[in-house]
């Protein structure tokens, strides 16, 4: 189903909901909220999926069980959806509060806080301007090289391999990226060598999509930090030998896949064909090597 001829070219939050809204009507689907899956079990005998699930709407504190049977079963909530914090020393008796990204909100809470983001991929950069504009005082760790471009660039950037070589839309992309952002190295952000096309096809690392937070660290209003060397209850000593104070660290440091948690059979017969071919007993984002 298309989007209205009038939608603008980036769909803004409560417009996709609107969105979604529509095609749940449109195409008859009747979703099943609040639902936890914990098992997935394919019935060999029946050529069927035996999926388990609990229901976490009931307002009496009984969690109740739920049995769904299909032929077909569809994970869409994507390859990785459980949070990763990364193993530093002292994390375990850091005094201040730690969180994923995944469990923030906003900084309304953060206010006048010192806040430490770790992870400068979008969530990480997202939510470090996020906490900047509560009125947060702000630090985001940078450890790797990333590419920082606009969405503008990133538009343009797919019209243009269309017609062009991927190699040369990188330079080109790389190159308008310099003139918006300067040389970010003195900030402390190196660019990969790799263009942004090549590495997200080669490593599946993503640009980062600049909402506003390359001039705050311009201006010197988010602090750049490089790697983590350990933690002294909220005293953090970074890899430069600098040691800052943290009331709170919010890690967006990436997902794991949580499919072999509640998957718990992974019959060949249910798994001929993933992805993008011909369905016939077709799990999406679930690759075929994970099951064996």
């Amino acid at each position: 189903m298309d989007f209205p001829p009038n939608a603008p070219t980036y769909v803004p939050r409560k417009g996709f909901i609107y969105y979604l809204d529509n095609y749940v009507a449109h195409f008859g689907i009747t979703p099943r909220y609040l639902r936890s899956v914990e098992s997935a079990i394919y019935d060999l005998e029946a050529e069927k999926w035996q999926i388990v699930v609990k229901n976490m709407a009931t307002t009496d504190n009984v969690i109740e069980t739920e049995l769904y049977t299909s032929r077909f079963l569809v994970v869409a909530s994507g390859e990785n959806s459980q949070g990763t914090i990364p193993d530093i020393d002292g994390l375990d008796s850091y005094g201040g509060e730690c969180i994923h990204s995944n469990q923030y909100e906003n900084g309304r809470k953060f206010r006048g806080k010192d806040v430490l983001v770790v992870g400068c991929g979008n969530s990480g950069m997202e939510i470090a301007y996020d906490l900047w504009n509560w009125g947060a005082n702000t630090s985001i760790v940078v450890r790797n090289p990333v590419h920082v471009l606009t969405k503008e660039m990133v538009k343009m950037a797919m019209i243009m391999l269309q017609y062009l070589p991927r190699k040369a839309v990188d330079k080109i992309t790389v190159a308008i990226s310099k003139l918006k952002y300067g040389k970010l190295s003195k900030y402390g952000i190196q660019r990969p060598k790799k263009g942004p096309f090549h590495l997200k096809e080669t490593s599946g690392r993503s640009p980062v999509i600049d909402v506003g937070t390359i001039s705050k660290i311009k201006s010197e209003e988010i602090k750049v930090l490089p790697g983590m060397k350990c933690i002294r209850d909220k005293d953090i000593v970074f890899t430069n030998g600098e040691t800052v104070q943290f009331d709170a660290i919010i890690f967006a440091t990436g997902y794991k896949s949580r499919v072999r948690n509640w998957l718990k059979e992974c019959p060949e017969k249910a798994f001929r064909i993933t992805g993008k071919e011909e369905m016939e007993f077709t799990m999406l984002d679930f690759q075929e090597e994970d099951c064996k």
